[in-house]
Order: C-alpha cells, then structure tokens, then sequence
C-alpha cells in the first residue's frame, strides 16, 4: 500500500475505492474548522499536542495516543505546540469495516459510542505502541504476490488489537481520564450539548453563566479553537447525519438538530457534507 502524506487525499482515496488509506504526516496542513467526515479516522499521535476536541469531549493529545473517530464525531485539532507535527491517520470505509467483520467480532465496535462516559481516546503502552507501529510498516511494506490479502489480514490484525484494548479497559471501568481546559468550559460545553434542540445565542450563553458576552467567547476560543456558532453547526450536522442514517425524515431532522429554519439547515449541511440532506438519506439506503 502506498503511503500518503496528505489527510484530505487518505479521505477521499479511502471513500472512493470503499477500502482504507494510511497517511504519515509531519507538518499541519491547513487548518480546518470543527469539521466532519464520511469515514472513520484513526489517529495515532506520534509526537503530541495540546488539545482534541471531539463532539463535547476535550482531550490532551500525548505521544502514544490513539484517538477514534466516527463517522458521526464533530472534530477539531488545536493548539499544537510544536513546528514538528508528527502522526499516522488511518481512514477506513466503514463498509469495508463491516466486510471483513464475523458475526461473533465486530471491528467497528471501537468506534460505537456507549454512553456519556465513552472515552475516543486510548493510550498505548510502549509494548503496544511498538505492535502498531509493526502492523502499520507491515501493511505499508506489502507488496508482490499476495500483497492485498496481506494488507487486509493485518488490517483485521490490527483493529483486533485496537478492539481488545478498549474492551479490556473499559471492563476493568479504566476509561480514560478527560481532560478538559477549565470548569467553565466544561459547563459551557455540556449546557450546549443539552440545549442542542433549541436556539441558543452567545447572549444566552453569557446570563446563563453570569459573565460578559466577550469573555465567554474568549475563552471557549482559547479552549476548543474554534467559536461558539462553528461548534454548534457543525454538532448539529454531525447529529443531522446520525438521525438520517437511521431513516428520519429531512424535515423532522432538521428541527429536532435546532436549526432555525430550512433554508439554513440546507445550506449548512451542503456546506460541510457536499451532499444535500435528501442525497445524503438517499445514499445511507442504497
């Protein structure tokens, strides 16, 4: 398998041969907004960050740490401190997921979320960061004879790993610790989650928590990255996408996702998919 250096072209090789891509990257590329995507992500921090922050969940990002990413998960990385920017994303059709899973072991489970204390972060000891690391050489190093049916088996290999490490932490009640910027953010975060429904302005926002317009926004920003309304669109979406998996209705989705009208639910959701609402529900039954 050919090795990329770029996560936009792993996204996209991985959806349209409906398989998975590896990407070894370096150097950021362009930032982006709180964004989400039709794959599933894997994301393997080689030489660490500050912060990830994932649907309402903020994370320190350390070298060792895997984190995973849905198809559903609204995701932004910020305040990397370092020029060097060092990690392995892998991007998987979750169609071929589902392939090469059996009835009695579901790949895709690592990526299923399982309530409010559902971590997306694992991180490795050196014992398991040296097998990633292996499998991952390994399914870039295949080639000659037999090299796909090599690419696929330490694919499973390795998401067999992955899966037996969540499991095992989470049955030991080990998940991991989220770390968040400050109480306030925390709070201003879930409040928005539980008001999801509803429309909620920065004025809002600020006589609910007793402080000034400018310095929620502020510190939100300084903590997440991005602003209050991106984080709330692109939550909304990310929800909108889940509810139109599961059969709902464009209408019915978009009122219970809080937007304020139609037109702007269109629009954003075309904006951040590429597909409208309708598109998009048609393609989940195909």
């Amino acid at each position: 398998m050919k090795e990329l250096n770029s996560c936009k072209e792993a996204m996209a090789e991985s959806m349209e041969k409906k398989y998975f891509s590896v990407a070894h990257l370096y150097k950021d590329e362009k930032a982006m907004d709180m964004h989400i995507h039709d794959c599933y992500e894997l994301y393997y921090s080689i030489s660490g960050g500050k912060q990830f922050l994932i649907d309402n969940k903020l994370y320190d990002v350390a070298p060792g740490d895997i984190f995973l990413i849905s198809q559903y998960d609204s995701h932004y990385l910020t305040q990397i401190d370092k020029e060097l920017h060092e990690r392995i994303v892998i991007m998987i059709d979750p169609e071929f997921m589902k392939s090469v899973s059996s009835e009695e072991t579901n790949l895709n489970a690592c990526f299923e979320h399982q309530g409010e204390e559902f971590s997306h972060k694992i991180s490795l000891n050196q014992e398991q960061q040296k097998r990633f690391l292996y499998f991952v050489n390994k399914i870039l190093t295949s080639n000659g004879y037999g090299h796909d049916l090599l690419e696929k088996s330490t694919f499973v290999e390795l998401f067999l790993m992955i899966n037996k490490i969540v499991i095992d932490r989470d049955s030991d009640k080990q998940e991991e610790e989220i770390a968040t910027y400050n109480e306030q953010v925390d709070a201003i975060l879930s409040y928005l989650n539980n008001n999801i429904q509803n429309p909620v302005s920065i004025g809002d926002l600020a006589k609910h928590f007793y402080i000034s317009e400018s310095y929620i926004c502020r510190i939100f920003k300084s903590a997440t990255g991005t602003t209050i309304n991106k984080y709330m669109t692109a939550r909304r979406i990310s929800i909108a996408k889940s509810l139109l998996a599961e059969g709902k209705g464009v209408s019915e989705v978009c009122e219970e996702c809080g937007f304020s009208d139609y037109s702007n639910f269109l629009k954003a959701f075309t904006k951040s998919v590429g597909i409208s609402p309708k598109k998009y529900s048609q393609n989940c039954y195909r």
